[in-house]
């Protein structure tokens, strides 16, 4: 039998997504075969598995540490919101419908089968599976029916690890607060925990530690100190990328603005261009108007793209975009954000929430379907205007069609994909991960800066292989600061 360890927060938030990476990195380093597994996710940020469905991209930046590649499995239970109450829900990398969050709250323990059946499955081919909880299981107003903490854990019996974020205060309350609201057999469950975040000397709060175990009956794990390359991994949440926005000065050579959508998805798209030293990314958010210096303006997918048009509009930046491309600026669509572009994006099937059709922004000669099969492939794609080969991934529904798609920003095998305007000035795609290619991502900043009369160094860093120099610093940094031995013998390694 494989061994189990399963890392739960004291509170949202806490780092267990990257921790995770970096647990995996590290025992996979050491000769084991490790695989990751999160019961149930929530995020608009996912991934496309080789076996054809989806997961959350945290999982398969986890897949990435382990040296695997990403299955369904690793994430069978993922939601991706589409309203303040409601989100489509996928089960093993497919789409099986919407329900609104009461509805789901009484119908999740039905899919703890599947997320058994997931479990084993990674159980049958790995010597260690790293699992990680989702929120708190303080929140034991959710313990009913639970899948994704103490539910998940009791059912699959594997070993618990608390984690507690130091940096936002608290972390002695929330820890012992924690075993203190759980029933008996759930904190039985726990067997340690860590602190993480931890700035400055860490010997400062072994007698925090101390009072802890005392309290809680849990080992203490180690202290580790802020790690501050992380920056540098995929972002799960849209206020990593905005944390890695704010490192640019705003007086770099080229300034790219990113509406922030109200269901925005795949944002990780936006991480290579916050990783440019030369380039000033703007997240502009909900009553800001997208600055009038910006030389390109950036529309990225979306969970619901006709919602997140009419957001758009109530914000004006319809108006500011508008009056972008008039003053001679660029305009680029991701997915949902190339659908915005169009003349029209018609739903009549009621995809996305009501049937009906939205008018689009007019800047593009396409107009949009919400229809059919979702497309969840990746694909190996050559820039029709560059000349470069890139690889990205398709994960949206709707087809897309008309006269600017004559003018193609890609060519997948024997098909095109996205549209250009007739100017040159607006253009759109379906595929994620344009940006993470540094042969495309340089040409793509090289002409953006030629057409605007700026220049700068651009593309310049390897993507991929900065995340892979950061998951095995992290590896290290954990190994140095974490009983990583301990940690093993809770696993059952």
């Amino acid at each position: 039998m494989s061994a189990a360890i399963m890392l739960q927060g004291a509170g949202s938030n806490v780092g267990k997504s990257v921790l995770v990476a970096g647990l995996c990195r590290h025992f996979a380093s050491k000769g084991l075969r490790v695989r990751p597994f999160k019961p149930q996710n929530m995020s608009n940020n996912a991934a496309v598995t080789a076996d054809g469905g989806e997961i959350g991209r945290a999982q398969a930046l986890q897949a990435r540490a382990c040296h695997v590649s990403p299955t369904i499995h690793m994430n069978p239970v993922l939601l991706k919101p589409e309203t303040e109450t409601g989100a489509q829900v996928i089960v093993q990398g497919k789409r099986v419908g919407s329900m609104r969050a009461r509805e789901y709250g009484t119908r999740k323990s039905d899919l703890l089968p599947a997320v058994m059946n997931s479990f084993g499955k990674l159980k049958a081919e790995a010597d260690l599976v790293i699992v990680e909880g989702a929120g708190s299981p303080a929140e034991v107003n959710l313990r009913g029916g639970d899948i994704a903490n103490m539910g998940f854990a009791l059912a699959a019996d594997v070993p618990v690890v608390m984690v507690g974020d130091i940096d936002r205060g608290g972390v002695i309350a929330s820890l012992v607060g924690t075993e203190n609201v759980l029933d008996r057999q759930d904190a039985d469950l726990i067997k340690g925990f860590m602190i993480n975040k931890f700035r400055g000397d860490t010997t400062l709060f072994s007698e925090g530690m101390d009072i802890i175990s005392r309290a809680t009956g849990w080992a203490g794990l180690g202290i580790l100190p802020w790690f501050a390359p992380a920056r540098f991994l995929p972002a799960e949440d849209i206020l990593d990328i905005a944390g890695k926005a704010g490192d640019a000065a705003r007086d770099a050579p080229l300034h790219i603005a990113v509406p922030v959508l109200r269901r925005i998805a795949n944002f990780d798209d936006l991480d290579p261009l916050a990783g440019e030293d030369d380039v000033a990314l703007t997240l502009v958010e909900a009553g800001d108007p997208i600055p009038g210096d910006a030389d390109m303006v950036l529309l990225p997918g979306s969970k619901s793209t006709i919602s997140d048009l009419a957001f758009l509009r109530e914000q004006g930046w319809d108006i500011d975009i508008a009056a972008h491309v008039r003053r001679g600026g660029r305009v680029l669509g991701l997915c949902g954000g190339y659908q915005m572009l169009g003349k029209v994006i018609d739903d009549p099937h009621g995809v996305e929430g009501p049937a009906g059709a939205a008018p689009g922004l007019g800047l593009l000669a396409v107009e949009t379907v919400l229809a059919g099969d979702k497309t969840l492939t990746s694909v190996e794609a050559e820039s029709v205007g560059y000349g470069t080969s890139v690889r990205g991934y398709e994960i949206h529904m709707g087809r897309t069609s008309g006269a600017d798609c004559d003018r193609p920003m890609l060519r997948i095998d024997d098909r095109h994909d996205g549209a250009i305007s007739e100017s040159g000035q607006v253009m759109g795609s379906y595929l994620h991960g344009l940006f993470a290619d540094d042969g495309f991502r340089r040409a793509f900043l090289d002409d953006l800066a030629q057409q605007r009369g700026r220049s700068g160094a651009f593309g310049r860093i390897d993507f991929d292989a900065r995340i892979e120099s950061v998951l095995d610093d992290l590896a290290r940094h954990m190994a140095t600061n974490l009983d990583m031995d301990a940690l093993a013998n809770i696993a059952g390694c």
